[in-house]
C-alpha cells in the first residue's frame, strides 16, 4: 500500500499540541483514564473454525497493538494489562505493531513490562508503521529477542499445541517495509495447518486471506481514536472490530497507545482475547 506522508505544517501543529498536552500531565491522566483497572476494555472474540483439529478447539491468544511508546505511555503503564493477560493463562501473545511513537529507543520503554507476559507458547509480535522511523526496527527487534519476544518479520513458526499443529505467519508492514513477502512468510504452511496471520494494517485483510487462514489479527486504526464526525478522518480508516474475510475471520484491535492527544471518545484502549473453536 501507499505510505501516507503529511504536510510539514501539519506534523508541526501535531507535535506542538502533542507536546503541551504531555507537560500537561498527559501521560499520567492517559494511564488512569484508559489503562487502569476497570477502564482498560478485556474483549472476549470467539472465532468458530470449520475443519479445526479439536484439539485446538479452546486455544486462546492474548492480542496486544500499537502502544506507542512515547509521549504518553511508559514503564509502568501497561502493568494492568499485562497482569490481565498473565491472569488469563493464555496459550500465545501476539503484538502488531506500533510500539514506538517517534524513535526507536522508545521502545525500550516498555519492553521490559512486556517481558513479563506469560504464555504457554509465549510472545510473537510484527512491526507496524511507526516502528520503521529512521529504519531502526532491526534494534527494536534485537531488544525484544533479549527479553523473549519474538519478531515474524515475513516468517512463519509452527506450534504444536496439544498433540496437533497450528502456523502462526507474521507479515512486515503493508505501508512502510521495504519489502513484503508473502510466499515466503507462508511458505513451510502444510495443507493440515490452519493459519493465524499477524499484520498490522488491516486495509488488505481480503487480499491476504486464504482458506487455512482461520484467524488474521490487526490493529492500526486504533478504532478512530476520536470517533466523532469531522475527527475520525484525521487518522487511518478503522474498518471495524470484526470482519469476516472468506473463511477468515478477522479482528482489529483498538490498541492500547494513542498519538496526538491523551485521550480517546468511544474507542477505548483493549486487549483482544481470541478463543478458537471447532465449528
Amino acid at each position: 500500500m501507499p505510505p501516507r506522508r503529511h504536510g510539514r505544517p501539519r506534523r508541526a501543529f501535531f507535535r506542538a499540541v502533542e507536546l503541551g498536552a504531555q507537560l500537561c500531565g498527559g501521560r499520567a491522566f492517559y494511564r488512569w483514564r484508559f489503562l487502569s483497572q476497570g477502564r482498560l476494555v478485556l474483549r472476549e472474540e470467539r472465532v468458530r473454525v470449520p475443519g479445526l483439529d479439536a484439539r485446538l478447539s479452546g486455544f486462546t491468544l492474548a492480542h496486544l497493538s500499537d502502544l506507542h511508546a512515547g509521549p504518553f505511555l511508559g514503564r509502568g503503564d501497561l502493568a494492568h494489562a499485562v497482569e490481565s493477560v498473565n491472569r488469563r493463562g493464555c496459550d500465545l501473545v501476539v503484538i502488531t505493531g506500533d510500539f514506538i511513537t517517534h524513535v526507536w529507543s522508545d521502545a525500550l520503554r516498555v519492553l521490559d513490562d512486556l517481558a513479563a507476559l506469560r504464555a504457554r507458547h509465549g510472545t510473537l509480535a510484527v512491526f507496524g508503521n511507526h516502528d520503521y522511523r529512521g529504519r531502526l526496527e532491526g534494534r527494536i527487534a534485537e531488544q525484544a529477542a533479549l527479553r523473549g519476544i519474538r519478531f515474524l518479520r515475513d516468517e512463519s513458526l509452527s506450534l504444536e499445541h496439544a498433540g496437533a499443529r497450528i502456523r502462526v505467519c507474521g507479515l512486515e508492514d503493508l505501508e512502510e517495509a521495504r519489502l513484503l513477502d508473502l510466499e515466503r512468510a507462508r511458505a513451510g504452511s502444510t495443507p493440515d495447518e490452519h493459519e493465524i496471520l499477524l499484520v498490522h494494517n488491516p486495509g488488505s485483510a481480503r487480499l491476504l486471506a486464504q482458506p487455512r487462514c482461520a484467524l488474521m489479527l490487526c490493529g492500526h486504526a486504533h478504532g478512530s481514536q476520536i470517533d466523532l464526525p469531522f475527527l475520525r478522518g484525521l487518522g487511518p480508516a478503522h474498518p471495524g472490530a470484526r470482519l469476516q474475510a472468506g473463511a477468515t475471520r478477522v479482528l482489529v484491535s483498538r490498541g492500547l497507545g494513542v498519538i496526538g492527544l491523551p485521550l480517546r471518545v468511544r474507542a477505548p484502549a483493549e486487549v483482544v482475547f481470541a478463543t478458537l473453536e471447532r465449528a
